[in-house]
């Protein structure tokens, strides 16, 4: 198999020597060319075509968001993976990358004491996007609408009571790569009198999910704020797990509230999706509406599962409209999903979902 051909655009002598230095190490990857400008680096991309772009945001001449609209004009599919600084400056121009056609990104470590702690967090992080964006898993068969169970008769799942699998309390969304793109699709279509709370997990470091929070609450109709402990939840409001803590629900009184943890991540991820439906599932039972967006790995699924035996709703999206189809895939494969939809029909079958199971009488 021909090697992953990268592109490292960055202003930083030493940020260019050390990736390409780290990156090289791998055998399935091959360093074509560096850039320390946007403007040199649109020659390089046609010059020495990469499979992968690695792409700074501050940079004298041309700056990454500017690249980054320039590239997409002539390589719409060429994989960019940004890699800024944990700032919020450096959070909300990364946001605005995505936005603009960015794939992914990777944040710069700081403060972990050494420069090769630092390169193994890049290569930890780094190097796994760079081949699942390079070389996407390609499922034995695509999934087909049609072909997912429509009951839990042929899961092998505990069966579910049909009367309660309508009802719905709260909706939760697990996501990931593609993330911020896909919410900003799905969070502005919700109308502002949504008559159930929303709690998301997006896979983002600590700053940037405060940013994202702001970013898509300006843009919707109901408020969306980063979670914090002590929150209380309220019909038509959203709520984004915090960077680097997993968000649970809670039970107070007649009250349900936001709490936060710092215990170990779940599938290498703190905020886990999967925690957060776990406790979805405790504290509301059957009247959950779950879904899982795209996403690279798994997490989302074992909490699924959860939320399936408890006769709640697990909706995924579709490979086709997936940057990554690793989280919603897994699910569908799994056996978990009643239904898996494109993202633009995703906000469409929340309101329908909630409308029509708010309709339902609650049942013990």
């Amino acid at each position: 198999m021909p090697k992953i051909r990268v592109l490292i655009v960055d202003d930083s002598v030493v940020i260019r020597r050390l990736l390409t230095d780290e990156l090289s190490k791998d055998p399935d990857i091959e360093i074509v060319g560096s850039a320390a400008t946007g403007k040199i680096a649109l020659a390089k991309v046609v010059q020495t075509p990469p499979d992968v772009v690695t792409m700074d945001i501050e940079m004298p001449e041309m700056d990454g968001l500017t690249a980054v609209t320039e590239i997409r004009k002539t390589h719409p599919k060429l994989p960019i993976i940004m890699f800024s600084t944990l700032s919020q400056r450096a959070a909300k121009e990364t946001l605005e990358a995505l936005a603009r056609g960015a794939n992914d990104y990777v944040t710069k470590p700081a403060n972990v004491g050494s420069a090769a702690l630092a390169m193994q967090r890049v290569r930890e992080d780094l190097i796994p996007k760079i081949k699942r964006l390079a070389r996407p898993e390609v499922p034995g068969q695509k999934v087909k609408t049609s072909s997912i169970p429509q009951s839990t008769a042929s899961t092998g799942l505990r069966p579910r009571i049909a009367k309660d699998s309508t009802r719905v309390d709260i909706v939760a969304i697990g996501i990931s790569t593609g993330g911020p793109n896909a919410l900003a699709e799905v969070m502005p279509s919700l109308p502002k009198d949504l008559p159930v709370p929303i709690v998301i997990v997006q896979h983002m470091p600590p700053v940037f999910t405060k940013c994202l929070a702001e970013r898509l609450s300006s843009k919707s109709q109901i408020p969306i704020n980063e979670g914090q402990p002590g929150d209380v939840l309220v019909p038509g409001q959203a709520w984004i797990a915090p960077g680097d803590f997993h968000m649970v629900l809670e039970r107070q009184g007649t009250k349900i509230v936001l709490a936060m943890n710092q215990d170990p991540p779940e599938n290498s991820c703190r905020p886990a999706v999967d925690v957060m439906f776990r406790s979805v599932a405790k504290v509301y039972g059957h009247a959950v509406l779950a879904i899982v967006l795209t996403g690279m790995g798994q997490d989302g699924m074992r909490g699924a599962e959860v939320i399936h035996e408890a006769g709640g709703y697990v909706m995924a999206q579709d490979e086709a409209t997936s940057v990554v189809w690793g989280m919603p895939g897994a699910v569908v494969q799994a056996g978990l999903a009643q239904s898996v939809v494109p993202l633009s029909h995703v906000a469409t079958e929340i309101i329908r979902k909630v409308r029509a199971g708010q309709a339902q009488p609650v049942t013990a």
